[in-house]
């Protein structure tokens, strides 16, 4: 069994993202399944060219995106992306766009195919806080949720996907009072979001 884990290069001035930190630190193999670790642009129209190559090139039987989000004081695992592209702030490569679609005549919106309560039970069982969240906004990492899973059904294949939502790290609340969580924590996060959703892949 392959996982494809992706986390984001820094954005928004921050110098580390903790979704990529926390997916580098991973071990290379969870419960038998290998790990695929990519690092993503925050770029909408980097995403929507680098991600369908990578699913399709590596044929993943479970997508795992994580990201950013900061403000958000836990783990947030993402119900549904939509079909929009909408940004108060330019992606890393000055892009802007406002309302405009991830792609046309896709349809309006895709729910995530991993087991979204089951990962969010999990994880509240490992003391890990977490919910389900049902916005994954109109930045880029809505776009990459909803390029993954545009991507898989157009293709036709049973891959799961889902997009997971990480806090500040409490390096990059030093300066300044905001929600953060340890790097430790976000990485073990993951991995319960691996083991997760391969068993629910896998029938368990």
């Amino acid at each position: 069994m392959k996982v494809l884990i992706t986390g984001f290069e820094p954005f928004g001035g921050e110098e580390i993202n903790p979704s990529w930190e926390a997916v580098k630190v991973l071990p290379e193999k969870i419960d038998g399944a290998t790990l695929v670790k990519r690092q993503l642009p925050v770029t909408f129209r980097g995403v929507k060219e680098l991600l369908p190559k990578l699913i399709v090139e590596e044929k993943p039987d479970v997508v795992i995106l994580t990201g950013q989000a900061g403000g958000r004081p836990n783990i947030t695992v993402e119900r549904i992306a939509i079909n929009v592209m909408d940004s108060a702030i330019a992606d890393n490569e000055g892009y802007k766009p406002e309302d405009e679609p991830v792609f046309e005549e896709a349809p309006a919106a895709y729910f995530a195919t991993i087991p979204v309560k089951a990962i969010v039970k999990a994880l509240r069982e490992a003391k890990i806080p977490a919910s389900v969240s049902n916005t994954a906004g109109t930045y880029v990492c809505n776009t990459a949720m909803f390029t993954a899973l545009h991507t898989i059904a157009v293709a036709g294949m049973e891959t799961r996907a889902g997009f997971i939502h990480v806090p500040f790290i409490h390096e990059q609340a030093l300066d300044k009072p905001r929600p953060s969580m340890a790097l430790e924590t976000i990485a073990r996060a993951f991995e319960v979001v691996v083991r997760t959703s391969i068993g629910e892949q896998k029938g368990y």
